[in-house]
């Protein structure tokens, strides 16, 4: 762990978007040359992880809108007086889900953009990854540096303030509208939302009691359903040839007036294509309560009545494609419900298709003759859509769908879907321990639907399959992303668990792990001896996770200068691991490399050198050619000779640790940056000192990038440059 870096993910897969949304409407249609099975051909996952910003903050990155915005003329009026003025208010429009909150800011973006030329930036404020990420960008586009970003990113400076700072200086008026912010708590207590004379600021939430709506310069608006009339009027402006205005009013009715369930039932009519039903016959079908999918509603978010028209509304759509011998259709969308709203790969469900993976005890059973004109038909339906996540063919499907048919999965199915999504998303996952560049894509995508299972599914296998999931993310040394990812699936596996389950207690290792790699050394110290604690109680002094939190400790020990103690715990977990686990079993060898590393630096020169000529002998036997703890013996190896100022040794054993690095882990890895710095270190020991500066600038910008201007590693690279550059000049 020499010098070690962490990198930032850029995962921007590693949110989920919730929120009520207008759904974008796709029609899908099959040529010779597209028309190939959905699971006919390779499917490759990106190498490379997408950056964390949204693909654009001055374009609202919604579904589909109303071209025509019904009712709302008295709070239009209140909001367009408000982007036309000086700004400095903060304007919060609640309501219950699907009641067009979404439109209506739409509406607003537009008519300042338009016609009152502000600047108007969007962010997707339902998860504080999906706010921070889309803010900071706000902020680059209002001239923020990329090294104060990456800082902020990295948790090195108070990202909040980063970005009022160049909001609060903008050159031209704005509109900053906060969408879906249906769970205030991600604001943090109002960090992220503050009135500016610069600009105007809308929320748009379901949640209508939070104390922050109630502080100065926030005004709160309600938004209802629409009257009938208007409600009507949307459903004949979707579906003009499918009935009158009086039809229109008696299905609007039955739908609540709810404006997504009108915008669905427009859209299905419009768009059929074996039946053609009339806005009569729709209303019949209605009263008919022929539904499953239901949502008992949720306290504070508008009630139980529109859920559940809503449910009917798409159950409809289910229905009319079970009678048309396609009840697997419904039977897969169950199964994507248990999944997050992001991008599902189709690689996920190709096992099915082959006949890989059977759900023993659903109904319908899956056939793979059945699952692709399953996944078709919600296609057709606009249940779902088919998307590009970073070159993989995925599908998506509506976060609130997904909340309505999760609620009423009945009961003699849910154990059987979960079994076969947890099944799925394990042979999905990269095997353990194989964590490569062309990995990390597919870990991207597979991450949020891993902790979707567990919150949506909670049982021992979810948690241990989401526990996998971020170790695995965290191994692949996305270190950022493992440390947004483990907290959240700690806390749930307590909950399902308790604290003493060795599931959660591995997710809070993961979690000081990935806290240590990304600088906060005292957090991480902290929960390490808190996770060691509870492990020798439960597990014993000698068991392999005990050890492995024995090993752990050791490094915010080591980086905060206290190397005898955290050479202490390092022969501690090396000792119990060769008792337990064996001489040449490969976690005790990647102990032992770590200890090498150590020995220099508490006063065991004399012991260095045979140990690690040992260490690297019984790697080069024991494990495989390119096995990692191999590659990163040598690098231990190289840097203990660098401290040993045995520098003509020390060089080309690093030439070969970073070519190594790079040609296994990919050129941005943290190991590989942190080989990179060895070279230049080793190149100052040599005196070749333009050479030594221009290596280290390179690895100062690179992990600028990644790390944050303010990580540790970068304060010492830093104070590296300026001395060599005074000793280049000397």
């Amino acid at each position: 762990m020499s010098d070690l870096g962490a990198r930032a993910s850029g995962q921007g897969r590693i949110f989920q978007t919730s929120g009520d949304q207008y759904i974008e409407e796709h029609h899908h249609h099959y040529d010779a040359g597209a028309g190939g099975p959905l699971f006919g051909r390779r499917l490759v996952s990106s190498t490379t992880a997408g950056p964390d910003a949204p693909d654009s903050v001055r374009m609202p990155l919604v579904g589909r809108v109303p071209g025509v915005l019904r009712n709302r003329e008295e709070l239009r009026e209140v909001l367009g007086a408000a982007v036309a003025g000086p700004g400095g208010e903060v304007h919060v429009v609640h309501g219950m889900g699907g009641c067009g909150k979404t439109a209506l800011a739409y509406w607003l973006f537009t008519e300042a953009v338009r016609d009152r030329s502000r600047v108007g930036f969007w962010v997707n404020a339902s998860e504080r990854m999906s706010l921070r990420a889309g803010l900071l960008a706000v902020a680059g586009d209002q001239g923020a540096a990329a090294g104060e970003l990456a800082a902020a990113a990295a948790g090195q400076r108070a990202a909040a303030d980063l970005v009022w700072h160049y909001l609060d200086r903008s050159s031209e008026p704005w509109l900053l509208v906060l969408d879906n912010a249906d769970d205030p708590t991600v604001l943090e207590d109002g960090a992220w939302l503050r009135v500016s004379t610069r600009g105007t600021v809308l929320v748009t939430t379901r949640h209508a009691t939070s104390t922050l709506w109630r502080v100065p310069g926030v005004r709160r608006h309600a938004l209802g359903l629409l009257p009938l009339d208007d409600a009507a009027q949307v459903l004949c402006d979707l579906a003009p040839d499918a009935g009158d205005l009086e039809s229109a009013r008696r299905v609007a009715e039955r739908l609540g007036r709810l404006p997504l369930a009108l915008t669905l039932a427009g859209s299905h009519l419009a768009h059929q294509l074996l039946e053609s039903w009339s806005m009569d016959e729709y209303d019949r079908k209605l009263g008919e309560e022929s539904t499953a999918i239901v949502d008992g509603g949720a306290a504070g978010y508008g009630g139980s009545q529109s859920r559940h028209l809503v449910g009917q509304t798409w159950q409809l759509s289910l229905d009319a494609l079970a009678g048309q011998g396609l009840p697997e259709a419904t039977a897969l969308l169950r199964l994507l419900s248990l999944l997050a709203a992001d991008p599902v790969p189709l690689s996920l469900l190709a096992p099915v298709a082959r006949g890989d993976i059977v759900a023993e005890g659903l109904q319908p059973a899956w056939t793979a003759a059945k699952l692709e004109p399953a996944l078709r038909a919600l296609l057709d339906h606009s249940l779902v859509e088919l998307v590009d996540a970073d070159g993989t063919r995925c599908v998506r499907a509506h976060g609130v769908l997904l909340d309505s048919v999760a609620a009423r999965v009945p009961e003699g199915q849910r154990s059987v879907l979960t079994a076969a999504t947890a099944e799925l998303l394990e042979a999905a996952l990269p095997e353990e321990g194989a964590e490569t560049p062309d990995t990390v894509g597919r870990l991207a995508l597979l991450a949020p639907h891993a902790r979707s299972l567990l919150e949506r599914a909670p049982s021992e296998r979810s948690a241990a399959l989401a526990v996998r999931t971020v170790r695995q993310v965290f191994d692949a040394g996305e270190f950022a992303a493992a440390l947004e990812l483990a907290p959240g699936i700690a806390d749930r596996c307590e909950t399902v668990l308790g604290p003493l389950s060795r599931t959660t207690l591995e997710a809070r290792h993961t979690e000081a792990m990935a806290l240590n790699r990304m600088g906060h050394y005292a957090e991480s110290e902290a929960l390490h001896r808190s996770v060691l604690e509870r492990r020798e109680a439960v597990l014993g002094p000698d068991d392999p996770d005990t050890l492995r939190s024995c090993y752990g400790l050791t490094w915010p020990l080591f980086l905060t200068g206290r190397g005898e103690e955290a050479e202490h715990w390092a022969r501690r977990a090396l000792d119990g691991q060769r008792r337990v686990l064996g001489d040449e079993a490969p976690e005790t060898l990647y102990t032992w490399t770590n200890i090498i590393e150590l020995l220099p630096y508490v006063g065991m020169e004399e012991e260095f050198e045979p140990e690690a000529a040992e260490l690297l002998s019984v790697c080069e036997r024991a494990l495989p050619p390119d096995h990692l703890t191999t590659v990163v013996a040598r690098h231990n190896y190289a840097e203990g000779l660098r401290v040993l100022g045995r520098y003509e040794e020390a060089e080309p054993l690093a030439r070969r640790t970073l070519a190594d690095y790079v040609r296994l882990q990919g050129a941005d890895h943290p190991l590989s940056l942190s080989a990179l710095c060895l070279k230049a270190r080793i190149a100052h020991g040599l005196e070749r000192f333009d050479e030594a500066v221009a290596v280290i600038r390179e690895v100062i910008e690179r992990r600028e990038r990644v790390l944050g201007v303010e990580h540790p590693f970068i304060t010492a690279n830093r104070e590296y440059l300026t001395e060599w550059q005074a000793e280049a000049q000397s």
